[in-house]
C-alpha cells in the first residue's frame, strides 16, 4: 500500500496496515533538529505520508527594519519577539470599513505555478496537498487588526461581509490554479478557536466565515478533491457545520481541549482528524518514554475505524526537545497493526 493510498483510506474511514503519519517544524525547531541529527535531511527515512505547500503571502524582509517582513498584501509582520516564523502585525492597513480604498494584489500566477510544479515533481507516493494560509478570518485581521475585525462584526457587519466576499473571491482564483494540478486535496489555514470556544463565537462564525468557506470547499469538491481545514483552538461548537459544508479532515486536534474518546465517538465517522500529539504540553515537557506511551495511546483511540492521521497538533515549535520528536517518530515508524 502506498502512502497516498493509506491517507485516502483514512479519509474514507477505513483502517489501514499502518496509521498514516506526518510531522513538520517551525524554522527554529528545524534548526534544532538539524543540529541534533547533524544533517539537514534528517526526515529522509521517516516515511512521512503527506506532501504539501502553503501560500499565505510570501513575506519578504523590509529594508532598514530588522526582523520585519512585508507580505504581498502589504501587511508588515514584526518577528522581533518570540515568534520568528510569523510574527505580529505592525500596523493595520484598513482603519475604517465604511471609508477605505484597499486593493488586493494581483494573483502572482507565475510564482504559484512554479511552486505547484515543484510540489508535483517531488511528491513520490505521498498524499499531496496545496494550501491557502490566512484564508479568511486571519486575512481580515492581518489587514485590519483583530480587535477591529471583532468590533466590526457588530458595528459594520455589511461592510465586513463585503470584505470577506473579496477575500473569498481572491482565494477562489488561487484554488482554480491549484485544481489544474494533480493534487489530492486543498488545505485551508485559518485560526478560529481559543483554548475554550471560538474567538468570535458560533453565531458570528456562521454569518461571516461559514458561507465563504462553503464556497471554497464547494470549488474543491467539484473536482473530486479532499478538503482539509486547519484551525487551532476549540471548534467543538461548529464541527456539525464543518461536516455539513463538506470538510473531510480537521487539522490541529489538541488533546488539552478535546475529550478525544468522546470526539472520536461523536464525529469519527464523518471527520478525519490530523494531529492529536500535543505540542502544548506533551512534546515540550514530557520524557521520551512518556511521549512514546501517550503517542501510542492516542493512536490506538483515534485510529479505530480509520479517520486518523497521526501528527503533532501543530508545526513543532522551538521549545520541543529533539529527543521527544525522535521518540514520537519511533512509535510512528515501528507501529504494528
Amino acid at each position: 500500500m502506498t502512502r497516498k493510498e493509506r491517507v485516502i483510506k483514512a479519509l474514507q474511514h477505513e483502517e489501514t496496515d499502518k496509521v498514516p503519519y506526518f510531522c513538520e517544524f517551525t524554522d527554529q525547531a528545524r534548526e534544532n533538529m538539524e543540529a541534533y541529527f547533524g544533517t539537514s535531511s534528517f526526515e529522509k527515512d521517516w516515511g512521512l505520508h503527506l506532501h504539501y505547500t502553503q501560500y499565505w503571502g510570501w513575506p519578504t524582509e523590509v529594508q532598514d527594519q530588522p526582523e520585519h517582513f512585508k507580505d504581498e498584501f502589504g501587511a508588515v509582520w514584526n518577528r522581533s519577539g518570540a515568534d520568528k516564523d510569523i510574527g505580529v502585525i505592525d500596523h493595520p492597513l484598513i482603519l475604517d470599513l465604511e471609508d477605505y480604498h484597499y486593493e488586493f494584489p494581483e494573483v502572482n500566477e507565475k510564482r504559484l505555478r512554479k511552486e505547484y510544479e515543484e510540489l508535483i515533481a517531488t511528491k513520490e507516493d505521498k498524499f499531496t496537498i496545496a494550501g491557502i494560509g490566512f484564508s479568511m478570518f486571519e486575512r481580515s485581521w492581518s489587514l485590519m487588526g483583530m480587535e477591529n475585525v471583532l468590533m466590526n462584526m457588530i458595528m459594520c457587519p455589511d461592510e465586513l461581509e463585503n470584505l470577506y466576499d473579496r477575500i473569498c473571491d481572491y482565494n477562489l482564483k488561487i484554488i482554480d490554479i491549484i485544481l489544474e494540478y494533480d493534487v489530492d486535496g486543498v488545505y485551508f489555514g485559518d485560526d478560529w478557536g481559543q483554548q475554550k470556544g471560538l474567538i468570535m463565537g458560533p453565531a458570528h462564525w456562521r454569518r461571516f466565515i461559514k458561507p465563504r468557506m462553503k464556497r471554497m470547499y464547494d470549488r474543491v469538491k467539484s473536482k473530486g478533491k479532499y478538503v482539509v481545514q486547519h484551525s487551532c483552538g476549540d471548534l467543538h461548537e461548529i464541527f456539525p457545520d464543518l461536516i455539513e459544508i463538506g470538510l473531510d479532515c480537521y487539522q490541529t486536534f489538541q488533546p488539552e481541549i478535546y475529550d478525544i474518546t468522546s470526539i472520536k465517538k461523536q464525529y469519527g465517522k464523518n471527520l478525519t482528524i490530523w494531529g492529536g500529539i500535543s505540542t502544548q504540553q506533551l512534546l515540550p515537557y514530557a520524557t521520551p518514554d512518556k511521549v512514546k506511551e501517550e503517542t501510542l495511546r492516542i493512536m490506538e483511540i483515534m485510529s479505530q475505524g480509520g479517520g486518523y492521521i497521526a501528527a503533532p497538533t501543530h508545526a513543532v515549535p522551538f521549545d520541543v526537545p529533539p529527543q521527544n520528536i525522535e521518540a514520537m517518530m519511533e512509535v510512528f515508524i515501528n507501529q504494528k497493526h
